[in-house]
């Protein structure tokens, strides 16, 4: 289902409404046009986040799963052995 997509303006004007919209499905509430938050239920945030899993459930999948892609950002502070004095 498609997530119903609304302006802060909009969201600000009509909270009860986004509400009811939420028991939909998603909305996506846009600042200048673009996505910035998304208005769940309670109920749909709590199904999102227990289907989330951990790294050891990500890494235990079958191999069938290789082709999940995992995004490791780049090590901005790299370790340096530490000063004992």
């Amino acid at each position: 289902m498609p997530a119903r997509r609304m302006s802060s303006r909009q969201f600000n004007q009509d909270t009860s409404g986004a509400k009811r919209a939420a028991r939909s499905g998603p909305v996506v509430i846009t600042e200048r046009g673009r996505p910035a938050h998304v208005l769940l239920t309670f109920d749909a945030y709590r199904r999102l986040a227990e289907t989330r899993g951990s790294i050891v459930d990500w890494l235990a999948l079958p191999a069938a799963a290789a082709d999940i892609d995992l995004e490791v950002p780049p090590l901005r502070d790299p370790a340096r052995p530490a000063e004992l004095d």
